[in-house]
């Protein structure tokens, strides 16, 4: 078997992780390497970078795919879906005390390959403003954390 049909790890450690924090009482954060092909919020967006608490509090239809993270929140009030390639989380951890994995950046994907991957998924749209669909929606917990560091260990940082 060649090393490139060797299925990935990253979507049944994810999901691992967030059960983890989800059954301790722990917020699970989703890291996020935004391009074309991440369908986020875009004014959310700092660096390329997406932070995303995942608890299913503050999430609705959550799917932990192998492809796709998918899921509806509301960003400033706003419901939206949200839809990440899995290879896009760069890392996943509890807001309380930073324990988590981090997971090598995504390849680099050209706007052209992007469109060409499924241009349906990749529209930052957001979902309609009706009543049901704000009332399905839980909303975004904007606490800033700052996860525990100790001398001569990663730290994850949160970018909003």
């Amino acid at each position: 078997m060649d090393r490139d049909d060797i299925p990935s790890t990253r979507p049944y450690l994810i999901r691992a992780l967030h059960e983890w924090c989800s059954d301790n009482g722990y917020t699970p954060y989703l890291a996020v390497a935004v391009d074309a092909s991440v369908q986020v919020p875009r004014e959310f967006v700092k660096d390329n970078e997406i932070v995303l608490n995942t608890s299913l509090e503050a999430t609705s239809h959550l799917q932990l795919g192998n492809e796709f993270v998918e899921f509806k929140a509301r960003f400033g009030g706003v419901a939206r879906e949200v839809v990440v390639p899995v290879d896009h989380v760069v890392a996943i951890y509890a807001r309380e005390n930073g324990q988590g994995m981090a997971f090598p950046p995504p390849k680099p994907v050209s706007e052209a390959e992007a469109a060409g991957a499924g241009a349906q998924r990749l529209r930052a749209v957001p979902a309609p403003q009706t009543a049901e669909a704000q009332a399905e929606a839980p909303p975004v917990d904007d606490h800033e954390p700052t996860p525990p560091t100790a001398p001569g260990r990663p730290a994850l940082k949160r970018v909003k």
